[in-house]
């Protein structure tokens, strides 16, 4: 008899786990309440202009290769990849600014020409950071999360005193370079990570080798292309998706989850895996008898940024913008305190661009750009209409500024997207962006769980679970759980 197998999302992790579940023999369900699949990376189109609402960096591409060949497949048959060149830019204020080459070697001179010395120590540095990157990948990221044993194999034991999980990538880094733009260009990545670089193991130096070794690279068309990717597997082992739905409870039995209800229907189900937000299946769909942790568990946890986004249409070419454009004209350390010691609206972010017309024709209009602009901010403040344009017109004179011309009467198009938006869409929980900080009372086995201690049939995925937040972990824990799932079925 097939197993019915009710997933809940369809953000990465949920595609995943669906997939695998699916090629397993499982009869699986994939209940959405948006209108179309991929989570936080969905998007939308409007006046010729094609926004992703998510995920704008592609890195780990060997994540997205293993997902598609575990199919029969390639991620070349879903969707065409450019490395970009340059990766970045960034931006320092007063005039300074660095294009990050996408060649190792020139990026190693462009470090010596800020340093000497630091070509060579660049290079010293991220052969530490690539054995972080493979012990991390191929060790840590693939277990379950479910015991500490995870982590004691005889074979890893060795490994853990090379991981630098004691001492802060702020510390690291300076031991190999002084100029604060180098700094600077190390620490970004940190800034999504949910604390101060003081506060990271430096560990995630793994970070930067993903970056400035394996590369950046854009699918064309845009990141959807991987969720249509990923959705067109999904099809293929025979998941079913319903769109649409707002799953309102998940109905329990004798410690058995038996079915999922949303407003118009009852789905039962042998199994469920929910890839929604962990915090609001358990505090929400879970009646309180059912839930393995306490409102006072989850108001304890160390949060990862929120986001402040806008999305805009410019008609107008803006060639000066890089593909990715990082702004570090002002103090990484007062936002990064705004963020995480002491949660506020930030007096003067920091914020990234991505004009994704750089480097695809076909998201905007001729002679238009689309521009995607993210402003990383605490988690759990309330936004309104009055907060977010303050901060539209701060941005644009600092893009002004840089860019030398006028940009903002060009605006054809404007949307933005904040707190409220992510809880309104996503049920996220204190209107979350990344998930869970990656500190290390919160990784690996210190995240929530993807099992359920009181229902024994209901599984974990995505952000706030194993192995974090991502888009590679991300897809990476959906194979987790369909594995979880696939063994307990077995026995």
């Amino acid at each position: 008899m097939s197993h019915k197998i009710v997933v809940i999302g369809s953000g990465f992790s949920s595609l995943s786990a669906a997939s695998y579940l699916a090629k397993s023999g499982f009869d699986v369900t994939v209940i959405e309440k948006n209108e179309s699949a991929g989570g936080r990376a969905r998007k939308f189109e409007t006046q010729g202009y094609n926004f992703d609402m998510g995920p704008s960096w592609y890195w780990m591409p060997e994540i997205f290769d293993e997902f598609f060949s575990d199919f029969g497949s390639t991620a070349d048959s879903h969707y065409k990849l450019k490395r970009l060149s340059p990766s970045y830019a960034a931006y320092f204020g007063n005039g300074e600014e660095l294009i990050v080459p996408s060649d190792f070697s020139d990026l190693c001179q462009l470090f010596e020409s800020i340093e000497p010395g630091a070509g060579k120590l660049l290079k010293k540095y991220l052969k530490e950071a690539e054995y972080k990157y493979h012990v991390a990948v191929d060790k840590i990221m693939r277990r379950p999360g479910k015991s500490m044993t995870e982590l004691m194999e005889i074979s890893f034991i060795p490994a853990l005193f090379r991981l630098d999980l004691f001492q802060s990538i702020e510390k690291h880094i300076r031991k190999y370079f002084s100029s604060e733009k180098i700094i600077r260009l190390l620490e970004f990545p940190i800034l999504f990570l949910g604390t101060m670089p003081k506060n990271t193991p430096a560990l995630y130096s793994l970070m930067n080798y993903a970056d400035m070794v394996l590369g950046t690279w854009y699918p064309v068309g845009g990141m959807y292309k991987i969720v249509e990717g990923m959705k067109n597997v999904a099809l293929q082992q025979g998941v079913q998706f319903v769109f649409n739905e707002t799953v309102n409870s998940i109905n329990v039995l004798n410690g058995k989850a038996i079915s999922v209800s949303t407003q118009s229907k009852v789905y039962e189900a042998d199994w469920v895996v929910a890839g929604s937000d962990y915090q609001h299946t358990e505090q929400t769909l879970l009646k309180k008898e059912f839930r393995k942790y306490s409102s006072n568990y989850w108001n304890k946890r160390v949060m990862a940024p929120s986001a402040l986004l806008f999305y805009l249409g410019i008609k107008k070419l803006l060639p000066k913008f890089q593909h990715h454009t990082l702004f570090f004209d002002c103090s990484l350390e007062n936002h990064a305190t705004e963020i995480y010691d002491d949660p506020q609206w930030p007096k003067q972010p920091m914020f990234y661009v991505c004009r994704t017309s750089a480097s695809d024709a076909s998201v905007a209009p001729p002679g238009c750009e689309n521009l995607f602009i993210l402003i990383p901010i605490a988690s759990g403040l309330n936004d309104d209409d009055v907060v977010r344009e303050k901060y539209y017109s701060s941005i644009m004179t600092r893009m002004e500024a840089y860019y030398g011309e006028s940009i903002a009467p060009f605006v054809e198009f404007k949307r933005s997207y904040a707190h409220s938006n992510f809880n309104a869409d996503y049920n996220a929980f204190k209107g979350n962006a990344y998930g869970l900080a990656n500190t290390l009372k919160q990784t690996a086995r210190f995240k929530p769980s993807i099992t359920s201690n009181k229902v024994s049939n209901l599984f974990y995925t995505g952000q706030l679970t194993v192995p974090g937040p991502g888009v590679p972990p991300a897809i990476i824990s959906g194979k987790l759980v369909a594995e979880q799932v696939a063994k307990k079925i077995k026995k």
